[in-house]
């Protein structure tokens, strides 16, 4: 990124380094801060220690991996790509980050965004099919069920909805590291 410090093109790229790198972390805060917020209260108001429950099993420690890579990934949005903005601006072109060293940084948050992704869409999957389990056994063949911890409870949805707030995060995620890649190859 040996271009004079009046070129519009590299300040533009610092901008979108700043700017993706402050929105990333702020969208993936707010979301895990819910999600995280849903699966303690899941956690606290589980009625039913026995038998197979939503809030309970691998489905939510998958979604829990998923939120602790959503932390990597807001610290590498925050101590990474915000530097990188700040560097790109400097008037010493010696003190900006090599186009390659750039790539690499935006390569390395994207990975962590698809295994994160990866965790939440598997933790998502075992939670769904918990609660088909639920759905089936609520009434099956003109058998009615009479025990209230087989039947879905409100709870049971925000655990779900807490795992697509990991999946919505992660795809912030992808989607500005993606972003960052674009505005680096036109450069």
């Amino acid at each position: 990124m040996a271009r004079s410090d009046s070129s519009p093109t590299l300040r533009e790229i610092a901008n979108t380094f700043r700017f993706a790198g402050w929105f990333s972390f702020w969208f993936q805060l707010v979301l895990t801060v819910i999600s995280g917020a849903i699966l303690l209260f899941a956690a606290v108001s589980n009625r039913n220690p026995q038998g197979t429950n939503p809030t309970t099993g691998i489905g939510v420690v998958l979604t829990v991996c998923g939120i602790l890579v959503l932390g990597f990934n807001m610290y590498w949005s925050l101590m990474k790509y915000v530097p990188i903005g700040r560097q790109l601006r400097s008037e010493n072109p010696a003190a900006r980050p090599k186009k390659a060293e750039a790539i690499q940084t935006i390569r390395i948050g994207l990975m962590a965004s698809l295994v994160g992704t990866l965790l939440a869409l598997l933790g998502a999957e075992a939670i769904v099919g918990l609660l088909f389990g639920k759905a089936v056994n609520q009434g099956f063949a003109g058998f009615v069920n009479v025990d209230p911890a087989k039947f879905i409870q409100p709870i049971d949805i925000l655990v779900v909805q807490a795992s697509i707030n990991v999946i919505l995060a992660q795809f912030a995620a992808i989607s500005t590291s993606l972003w960052l890649l674009n505005k680096m190859s036109k450069q």
